[in-house]
């Protein structure tokens, strides 16, 4: 049985409220992804918005099964905690284990991403992997230094990262269906088969634009009335995201011609250059940056709050548990800085473009998981008292995440699997020690 141990607040002066934690769901969603997904999305037209309608579809289904779950349990860790009171501490900690990995490689690419969108400001150290690689370091330790301060603080920065970094999808996506272009999003599949595929590949592509959309119930102990503001900035955030996401895209799609949007490496400032010329590119440039920093911030709170909740419960080393005069969990940020900042450093002769490709690589399946978990503690949990309706929400939740987990590719699933089995020792380890304890 859970003990929320992890449930100790703190004062309310420090506590977020509903518009931080709003900002805290869409800004680690709206990250580097979805300014890059419209040149993927170039090839498929009018089946990126059917994809994109569904991806939005089963991301609300999940933020409908994390609203349930955190007016049941407004629990510090979130996914963590609702799998360990649904199923126990095995499957609690490999959510967790795998959780944390994905946060803190998560650090790591946000870092990466941002210091390529700053190349038409400072292209001599973007260019040079070394230089690069130390932005992008430092980039990592200025946003832990920032949540150590506070996590109020860490909130406000939240606000302020996700109004800059909306304002460039927004003012080229509006724009845009002023120019709005049928021809953009014919659809060339023929026959159900083909289009399905494509629908389905779409879907899969577009899914990793939601991914964060439970990071408000992570800090439940830091979150004013945690049980009504976790529940509403989750689906609220997810529902603002999705509409963002959605008329972006067919607002680039509808400025910048399928052939060169396919090869764009910057589809957003392409748009903005269409709308408003070159100096705005310029500023949707600064725009994605602040963007990735922004989620960089947003992720950098949740990587500390994580493990400290879990390791109040017996499953992580206690070392998780120490705070800083603030309150805040320190030790577990320079943890993940020092292990963000190592993995920056072991692979930066990659480039940056691999470099954020491998990263990303460790961090998507392990995020996926914990929503499988999730779809299934609403049953769990909710026993005979699940209303029908949750009810099937939870079972499309579910099958949503185990269709995206298909998608995501034999690599990433046998190394999301490597990544898994590799913490059964530290599980071992660390339960042997609370056991001695006892």
């Amino acid at each position: 049985m859970i003990t929320f141990a992890a449930m100790a607040t703190m004062p309310s002066r420090q506590q977020l409220g509903f518009g931080m934690a709003v900002a805290l769901v869409m800004g680690n969603m709206i990250g580097s992804g979805v300014f890059l997904l419209p040149a993927s999305l170039a090839a498929f037209g009018g089946l990126s918005l059917a994809g994109w309608v569904l991806s939005a579809a089963g991301a609300t289904c999940l933020a409908l099964v994390f609203a349930h779950l955190a007016r049941l349990i407004p629990a510090a860790g979130g996914p963590y905690a609702y799998t360990r009171m649904a199923f126990g501490d095995v499957p609690a900690f490999l959510v967790a284990w795998g959780y944390w990995i994905s946060v803190w490689s998560t650090l790591a690419a946000l870092a990466v991403a941002g210091v390529g969108y700053l190349d038409p400001f400072i292209p001599t150290i973007v260019r040079t992997p070394a230089l690069a690689a130390l932005l992008a370091i430092s980039f990592v330790w200025v946003f832990i230094g920032i949540n150590v301060s506070g996590v109020r603080r860490a909130g406000q920065v939240q606000v302020l990262t996700t109004i800059v970094k909306i304002l460039p999808l927004a003012l080229v996506g509006i724009g845009g269906l002023f120019y709005f272009n049928p021809e953009a999003f014919a659809v060339t599949a023929t026959g159900p088969r083909e289009v399905a595929a494509g629908i389905t590949e779409v879907t899969t592509l577009t899914l990793w634009a939601f991914l964060g959309l439970e990071c408000a119930t992570i800090p439940a102990g830091n979150i004013a009335n945690p049980q009504r503001t976790i529940a509403r900035a989750t689906v609220v955030g997810t529902l603002l995201a999705a509409a963002i996401y959605i008329v972006s895209t067919i607002g680039v799609m509808s400025l910048v011609p399928a052939n060169v949007l396919a090869t764009s490496t910057a589809p957003f400032a392409d748009g903005a250059r269409v709308l408003f010329g070159n100096a705005a590119a310029g500023l949707v440039a600064l725009g994605a940056a602040i963007s990735c920093l922004g989620a960089l911030n947003g992720w950098t709170l949740v990587v500390g709050q994580l493990p400290l909740a879990v390791a109040r419960d017996g499953l992580f080393p206690s070392a998780f548990t120490r705070l800083s005069p603030s309150g805040t969990p320190v030790t577990g940020m320079v943890i993940a800085g020092t292990l963000a900042s190592l993995l920056i450093a072991s692979n930066y002769t990659r480039g940056l473009v691999d470099l954020f490709t491998f990263i990303i690589l460790l961090a998507t399946l392990a995020t996926l998981i914990p929503y499988t978990f999730c779809a299934l503690a609403a049953f769990r949990i909710g026993g005979t008292t699940l209303s029908r309706g949750m009810r099937i929400v939870a079972g499309l939740a579910f099958s949503y995440s185990l269709w995206a987990i298909s998608g995501a590719g034999a690599e990433t699933v046998y190394w999301g699997f490597l990544l898994l089995m590799a913490g059964l020792p530290v599980y071992v380890w660390v339960s042997r020690e609370t056991h001695h304890e006892r």
